[in-house]
């Protein structure tokens, strides 16, 4: 009988280690609730729950500002060395730490994996006068600091697209009139009271607005056009040479030990194979684009450098 008390406390003593375990898992959200950030964050553990591969307690933080690297400056100081730290980022990131002249040091963190990508769209009010893609840059062409245009954080991937687009039209990039955003839901809001003449960014966080006509979705970075918005023409369609992708991913924490950086990989490795996450990917509009940890490392390095050479030739960085 003593044994079989001593087998039962022990059982219970395992569940309540096990449960302390799984509720030391952080999630760094370095954006406003809503925005892409938050919801590739928040919906990846969502499905991962939902497909076995983990079912523990997540808590999310979310502090947004600067790209990112306000949050993810946090995330470096304050997590260091913590096994079941994570942090979601993206594209937005590396152009934003260069701007702003962050001491996020994105080499120093352990790659997980790169999860999504997600395609830009340019949108303007239900009620604009622009019809089309050629209508605005047209307007933009002509005056372009009447026209506001609103999107992420400066320096990323949603300015990088407008500058690009100036570049295409031969529009001199700094006289644009770009506006940084706390997040899509402001974008809108700014397009929708006329404040903004237009916005740019994820299509995710516009399309539900489209759909409500509200406002106009006017072109898309894509190569080709897309299923699920057959109607609106690609940057390309309308003669402007832009095609660029807002990528996201997940970082472990500065010096998480080995093993853990090994078992979080293989939990988003198997993320990416599960019913759930495709479920979400084509519900949000977001297409796969999954690389696992130091293949995700290499990736970002890369991406540094071919990004700050774009905000470099675009006269947005020295």
């Amino acid at each position: 009988m003593k044994f079989k008390q001593l087998l039962k406390s022990l059982a219970v003593a395992t569940a309540l280690c096990a449960g302390a375990a799984h509720a030391q898992v952080s999630v760094m959200l370095p954006a406003n609730p809503g925005g892409g950030w938050d919801a590739t964050g928040r919906q990846a553990f969502q499905a991962m729950k939902q497909a076995g591969i983990y079912t523990g307690t997540v808590n999310f933080s979310n502090k947004g500002g600067a790209g990112g690297t306000i949050g993810l400056s946090e995330f470096q100081r304050a997590q260091k060395g913590k096994p079941d730290a994570l942090a979601v980022f993206g594209a937005i990131t590396v152009g934003a730490i260069t701007l702003n002249h962050s001491p996020v040091d994105l080499s120093k963190f352990k790659p997980v994996a790169r999860l999504t990508a997600e395609y830009l769209v340019l949108a303007v009010k239900a009620d604009s006068p622009y019809k089309n893609l050629g209508d605005f840059v047209a307007a933009l062409k002509s005056d372009p600091g009447a026209s506001a245009v609103g999107g992420g954080s400066a320096g990323g991937v949603d300015h990088i697209a407008l500058a690009l687009l100036a570049q295409s039209a031969g529009v001199p990039v700094p006289k644009l009139n770009y506006i940084p955003q706390a997040g899509g839901a402001d974008t809108v809001i700014g397009i929708i009271n006329g404040t903004l003449k237009a916005g740019i960014s994820g299509i995710s966080e516009f399309q539900q607005f489209a759909q409500e006509g509200r406002i106009r979705i006017l072109g898309i970075t894509t190569a080709e056009r897309m299923k699920s918005l057959p109607d609106v023409p690609t940057f390309k369609e309308a003669g402007f040479d832009v095609e660029i992708a807002n990528w996201r991913g997940i970082l472990g924490s500065v010096d998480m030990p080995e093993a853990n950086h090994k078992e979080w990989v293989e939990r988003f490795t198997k993320l990416d194979q599960s019913e759930a996450w495709k479920a979400v990917l084509a519900k949000q509009g977001w297409d796969a684009y999954f690389m696992p940890g130091n293949e995700f490392g290499e990736f970002i390095q890369n991406e540094s450098t071919r990004i700050n050479k774009i905000l470099k030739d675009a006269g947005l960085s020295k």
